[in-house]
């Protein structure tokens, strides 16, 4: 078993933007568009973005959540449910359920592509056949 030691963040710690977008390869306008979606709050500093160790969590899951094919209103869902004072059992009890429907989804998806990996097989063997009986005639 491989164990993947957490990343180490002072929570006090910010990052610029540029900063936030190198770590997880995404673009200025990505993390603009999440922050117009109420999905990350970056401090201001004049027109300046500073991200805190909370948008860069949040960035973490939103990255994971598309990954995983949720739409980000779902993702956003579920981010939100975390500022509730309840311990976060409402937010668990959300991703409890959106996640183990995702995984049916995706595992019925699974099937359509292996189905549709057997079906295009069959079609190159057909075509390459019929290329064949042409190259040699």
């Amino acid at each position: 078993m491989v164990i993947i030691p957490k990343e180490t963040v002072d929570r006090n710690q910010t990052w610029s933007i540029s900063q936030m977008c190198r770590d997880f390869d995404v673009t200025p306008r990505t993390l603009r568009f999440y922050e117009q979606k109420d999905m990350l709050s970056p401090a201001r500093k004049g027109w300046t973005r500073i991200f805190g160790y909370r948008d860069r969590a949040r960035v973490k899951l939103i990255l994971r959540g598309k990954r995983a094919g949720f739409a980000l209103d779902e993702i956003k869902e579920m981010l939100d449910l975390y500022n509730l004072r309840d311990g976060n059992r409402q937010q668990l009890e959300l991703a409890s359920v959106k996640m183990k429907e995702r995984l049916i989804r995706l595992k019925e998806q699974q099937v359509e592509v292996e189905e549709a990996i057997v079906d295009l097989k069959q079609t190159v063997k057909v075509i390459d056949g019929m290329l064949k009986a042409k190259t040699t005639a």
